[in-house]
This record gives C-alpha cells, sequence and structure tokens, in this order.
C-alpha cells in the first residue's frame, strides 16, 4: 500500500509548527574496526596458508631436516548479501503535502536505514563471537575459541573461564595476545593489542582504564602500566552502541581479519509509475562483514 493523503493528513493543513521524528545519524563506528575491500566476484574466498616451522639443530655431517608440510590449511568464505528498501507514495500525498521541505517524499531517510543494518551487521561479527558459522569460519570453531587448531595442537584467542573488565583482565588480554598467538605452523607472530571495544555499558570503566596516568582503582601512585604494556593502545577505546551484551568486551589486534566487503555501493533510484502516478523510491546495496584471520580479535563475553 502506498503512502496516501491518509498517512499524512496533518501535513495537508496549515499551521503546523514543525514536523518532528527525523534524527542525527550515529556517526560510523564499524570503520574504526573493519577494513574494507572490494569485491569482485558472487564468492570471495581467502585461504589461511602454513609456512615453514622452527629451523632444526644441524650436527656436524648431519642431514638438513626437510619439512614438505606447507600449503593450505583453512579457507574462509565471503558472500556479500543483497539488502534493499524501498516505498510508494502517491501523487496526492506530494502534491497536496503543505510541508514538503520537512517530510520531503523523495528522502523518507534511506540513507538512515541502511546505516542502521550494516551497523547492526557489523557488531554481529562481535556479538555471536563464541558460535560457530560455517558460512563465516574456516578453522572449525568459533571466531573467539580456546581451541583454535593449528598443526601442532591449538591456540586460543578468549579464555575458558571468562572476565569481566577490569585492569587485571584487560592487562591479560594484552600479554595473551603477545605471547600466546601462533601461526599454523607454530612460530610465534607479532601480534599486540590496538583497540578496545566495548558496550555502551562499560565505557565508563574503559574510560578509566585508558584515561588515567596513575594505576586504576588504586590509591597507590604507580603508573598505569595499560598505556604502555606492549605498546600501550593506540587505537584507545571505542565504544560499539549495537553491541548486545552489556558485559562482553574485545581487544582488536594488529592483525588484519575484520573485512567489510563491498560488492555495489549503496545506490538509489526513483521513478513515477506511469499507470498509477506513484513516486516510487527504493535503494540497494550488496556488502557484508566477515574476517578470515580469528587473530584479528582477543576477547570476553562474561554473562554478568
Amino acid at each position: 500500500m502506498s503512502i496516501n493523503i491518509a498517512a499524512i493528513r496533518d501535513l495537508l493543513l496549515p499551521g503546523l509548527m514543525n514536523v518532528t521524528g527525523q534524527y542525527r545519524q550515529i556517526e560510523r563506528q564499524w570503520s574504526r574496526v573493519f577494513k574494507t575491500a572490494q569485491s569482485n566476484m558472487q564468492l570471495e574466498r581467502t585461504v589461511q596458508a602454513r609456512y615453514l616451522p622452527m629451523a632444526v639443530l644441524k650436527f656436524e655431517g648431519g642431514p638438513t631436516s626437510f619439512d614438505n608440510n606447507a600449503g593450505e590449511r583453512f579457507v574462509y568464505n565471503m558472500e556479500p548479501v543483497e539488502v534493499g528498501l524501498g516505498y510508494a507514495i502517491t501523487r496526492k500525498a506530494i502534491d497536496d503535502n503543505l510541508y514538503a521541505s520537512q517530510f520531503m517524499p523523495t528522502n523518507l531517510g534511506l540513507n538512515k536505514s541502511f546505516s542502521e543494518y550494516w551497523e547492526v551487521e557489523a557488531a554481529g561479527i562481535f556479538n555471536n563471537a563464541t558460535t560457530y558459522n560455517a558460512n563465516l569460519g574456516g578453522d572449525g570453531v568459533a571466531l573467539l575459541s580456546t581451541a583454535h587448531p593449528y598443526d601442532y595442537g591449538t591456540w586460543a584467542n578468549t579464555t575458558s573461564t571468562q572476565m569481566n573488565l577490569n585492569e587485571a583482565s584487560l592487562t591479560t588480554g594484552m600479554k595473551s595476545v603477545r605471547k600466546n598467538f601462533v601461526d599454523e605452523a607454530g612460530l610465534k607472530v607479532r601480534a599486540r593489542a590496538r583497540t578496545l571495544c566495548v558496550p555502551v555499558d562499560l565505557e565508563d570503566v574503559a574510560i578509566r582504564l585508558t584515561k588515567t596516568e596513575l594505576r586504576p582503582g588504586t590509591g597507590n601512585n604507580d603508573v598505569n602500566a595499560i598505556l604502555s604494556l606492549s605498546g600501550g593502545l593506540p587505537g584507545g577505546y571505542m565504544v560499539f552502541d549495537y553491541f548486545t551484551s552489556a558485559y562482553a568486551w574485545f581487544l582488536k589486534t594488529d592483525i588484519e581479519g575484520l573485512i567489510h566487503l563491498q560488492r555495489i555501493a549503496y545506490e538509489t533510484d526513483m521513478f513515477c509509475d506511469f499507470i498509477t502516478d506513484n513516486l516510487l523510491v527504493k535503494g540497494y546495496e550488496r556488502a557484508g562483514f566477515f574476517y578470515n584471520d580469528p587473530r584479528c580479535m582477543w576477547g570476553q563475553t562474561p554473562t554478568s
């Protein structure tokens, strides 16, 4: 059913002081942690490869050890989704609207609707980080797991007992990223925590942990080690309005792995239907949010 004069009855009459309902849009948040890549195919794939392991001690006159196990290990699939939204408005509703500058029939907030959708989708990578999705994950476990496989065992980007955000848990996470991340051959990788990602409910905690010069939450005159530990958190903290948990928090590392895949950029179109004279307006975009390396994140998902 089209938007007709009954739907905008008061906009047909003089004397309105104002038309409300349009609000400021939340600034784009996902772009601080996701890297945008252009997609040219229906399905994009990345392969996690295994390179050579640590060198082996060679004895005099003895043979050199050979390792021929290099090759692909895990495949991550990324398939952009189609998103669309539109509306129809009658000719009479357009012609008789006395407040077109405030309730513009050609712009009822399509861009905001699309922006909101993508923020929710991006936050979903974090919100569902403990649930394995075979359409996204490549190594057979969830994005946050204590058992990411590599050739000689497993590595972890979370803990078996989940921790609330505080000084001790934050420094534990920063150290874990540096100490425990390995490649598929078991070699340590150069990984550092760079940005603390929190829900609205933890912003005050994040401020105290990352903004104070002295040790937070104590009367001691110690320096705040968080600011310098393993290079500190140069990305500071950021708040995601679309996180669904009030307690979960995450460390974005300096390893690229969170991907915003753009297939078709946001576009709009409109035309007037010849038969009905209705104006049809629609938007379209094809994109998606994915990850292709769980080393991009370390996180905690406590429930209280």
